[in-house]
């Protein structure tokens, strides 16, 4: 990395951001360059640096810079090198952007979030690698992604051209970063999705019918109808060749499609038969494996074991998997036995006692046991099981079916399986036409459905009656946030009215606070008392909305995370930041950019709860406290900036 940068600036590339897609690796790469030694620095431009530096951070407790290794950060500032990602102090990471447009930090190591949003150019641009971990895998960059990063390469007005660096890594293709550059057409897909926030407001301004007209007007219904055209498409070419399928199966004597359609029918009656006589035997299979005991003497009906056993142990088991029988076999084998090998039924033959002591991995007790069975069956012969009987004869919708094919002109014409071979392309091409109307028919109209099932769960909730919103909606529609129907659930319970502002502050972080580990399976720490009391009533009133949602097709509510709820109750208790980020969330550091960014959109949701909580509430102004104890330090400089 040092040598990058060198590099770069010997040709007169300088300044340039390196896009790392990690937080430790652009830590790092800062380290790195200052143990090299650079300096892309003049002494004018270092004195600079330090009086913007000491201005912007002046309000900065000294005990709180000590924490965030201040000097250290400064110090890579005055020769030129910085470091850029989320993590990083929101102030912090403000003077970076502000040095870097003035020329005065030359080379900045930042993640792909720099690339969005934030009018940095550089004269360069370097590529570390051309993957990056996107939480779940390693993914490669999209061309969009590459464009997005090369676009800050080239200042205006200043720089005639900008300069994308990739650099090499052991595998790399050339004519995939060729590839990359070379492709300017993106696709934009919408996330747009109706809300119930969204719903309430608009019903409450133009009523149900205009926000449906309103919604079916989105882009994101512009683009599930673009989809559908390509299959509209299919449809009308499948309806052509169903036209020729038909005039192919078409007889002299009759109508075919009338003919093959009884075929069918009956074709489906025998399948739905065989089905259900199927599901008989194996449920009457079940039930005779779950009365064996141990000395039933067997007869395994087939497959490579068939033939006379005696079962040793019955295996039930409580896991709801089904008996998974222990036999010793004529042949002196003993294996475990599953419900596959019992397609029928199975009754014991005879019955005999096996020995208290039996060891089944003796040979000589094995052959003892075996020569006990022939002693007590004899020379008896247990034959085949019985075949079942023709329950298809007996079927009277089958019997008329039959009957019907007989008696049909076309069950006479010479050409009928010539006819029937087009009639079964006929179907087969039906059913998936009829699949592909069903794909269009659940594109079509599909944000002006969802937003009706909202307007159901609301209307189930009495926040919505009819084209009127409720007392209770209009508190939702203050509510801007992803858990906006929880939340206000949450005020209209009372379940917060007994918190003190920084345990309410602790509670109302799990509406906002995400972990970055999806699959994190440690126990994150929670305050006692009424705390704990009221998250666990949280996610019982979760519980309760998820089945609501889902009765209406919807799955918007995710479940409360209480991983932040230590770190913001010890916050508005007044604790250090640094005792704050070491304790951190579900045991792990937590890094100052993240805590201050969650502290903030806590105080957001807190605001809102404050302005929509009824005027007799606790809770409307214990949220005004949690605000002014969280309101503090480097979180109170950050909301000022």
């Amino acid at each position: 990395r040092a040598s990058a940068i060198e590099r770069l600036d010997a040709d007169g590339l300088l300044p340039a951001i390196t896009f790392i897609f990690s937080r430790a690796g652009c830590d790092a790469a800062v380290m790195q360059c200052l143990h090299t030694g650079i300096r892309l620095t003049t002494d004018a431009e270092r004195h600079q640096i330090r009086q913007i530096v000491d201005e912007r951070t002046a309000h900065l407790p000294d005990e709180d810079l000590a924490v965030l290794g201040y000097l250290e950060w400064r110090d890579g500032l005055e020769r030129g090198l910085a470091a850029h990602h989320a993590g990083m102090l929101p102030a912090f990471k403000e003077v970076v952007e502000e040095l870097f447009t003035r020329n005065l930090v030359k080379a900045v190591f930042a993640t792909e979030t720099l690339a969005l949003g934030i009018n940095m150019p550089a004269r360069s641009v370097v590529i570390e690698k051309l993957d990056k971990w996107n939480g779940e895998t390693h993914a490669d960059l999209t061309p969009g992604e590459y464009t997005q990063l090369t676009g800050r390469a080239g200042r205006r007005g200043i720089d005639v051209e900008g300069h994308a660096v990739v650099q090499w890594q052991p595998g790399m293709d050339p004519l995939q970063v060729a590839g990359l550059a070379s492709t300017r057409t993106y696709p934009l897909r919408s996330s747009f999705r109706p809300s119930y926030n969204m719903a309430v407001n608009l019903v409450g301004q133009v009523g149900r019918e205009r926000a449906r007209t309103l919604l079916e007007s989105s882009f994101a219904q512009f683009q599930a109808d673009r989809a559908v055209v390509g299959i509209a498409k299919q449809v009308r070419r499948a309806e052509e060749a169903l036209e020729g399928y038909r005039e192919a199966m078409t007889c002299h004597l009759g109508d075919f499609e009338e003919y093959a359609a009884m075929r069918r029918a009956l074709s489906d009656r025998e399948a739905e038969l065989s089905r259900q006589r199927g599901a008989a035997r194996r449920a009457q299979a079940l039930r005779s494996l779950e009365v064996l005991k141990p000395g039933d003497i067997i007869r395994i009906p087939g497959g490579r074991r068939a033939g006379l056993a005696v079962v040793l142990d019955p295996g039930l088991n409580s896991r709801g998997e089904g008996p998974a029988p222990l036999v010793l076999t004529i042949g002196k084998q003993v294996k475990k036995l599953s419900q596959a090998d019992f397609p029928v039924p199975v009754e014991p033959v005879e019955h005999l006692r096996i020995p208290k002591n039996f060891n089944a991995r003796s040979p000589k007790e094995r052959a003892n046991l075996i020569a006990s069975v022939h002693a007590k069956i004899g020379d008896r012969d247990f034959g085949k099981p019985a075949r079942a009987r023709d329950h298809a004869a007996e079927d009277d919708e089958i019997n008329r079916l039959r009957k019907g094919i007989r008696q049909h002109p076309c069950h006479g014409c010479d050409e009928r399986e010539d006819h029937a071979r087009w009639a079964e392309r006929y179907y087969k091409l039906l059913r998936e036409t009829e699949g592909l109307r069903r794909r269009v028919e659940g594109r079509s109209h599909v944000i002006a459905r969802t937003f009706d099932k909202v307007c159901g769960v609301l209307d189930q909730l009495g926040y919505l009656e009819g084209e009127s919103v409720t007392a209770e909606g209009r508190r939702l529609a203050q509510l801007y946030t992803e858990l906006d129907l929880l939340t206000a659930e949450c005020l209209r319970a009372g379940l917060w009215e007994e918190l003190d502002p920084a345990e309410l502050a602790a509670v109302v972080s799990s509406l906002v606070f995400e972990s970055r580990q999806a699959d994190d399976a440690r126990q994150p720490r929670i305050p006692a008392g009424g705390v704990q009391k009221a998250l666990g009533d949280m996610v019982r009133l979760w519980g309760e909305l998820e089945s609501i949602e889902g009765d209406h097709g919807l799955s918007f509510i995710r479940e409360p995370d209480f991983g932040f709820a230590w770190a913001a109750f010890r916050w508005a208790k007044g604790q250090n930041l640094d005792a704050v980020l070491r304790d951190g969330v579900n045991g792990a550091e937590l890094a100052a950019g993240d805590f201050v960014r969650w502290v903030k959109q806590l105080l957001d949701l807190l605001g809102q709860i404050s302005d929509a909580a009824p005027r007799s509430s606790k809770v409307k102004q214990n949220a005004g406290k949690a605000m002014d104890a969280l309101r503090r330090g480097v979180v109170a400089y950050s909301s000022l900036t």
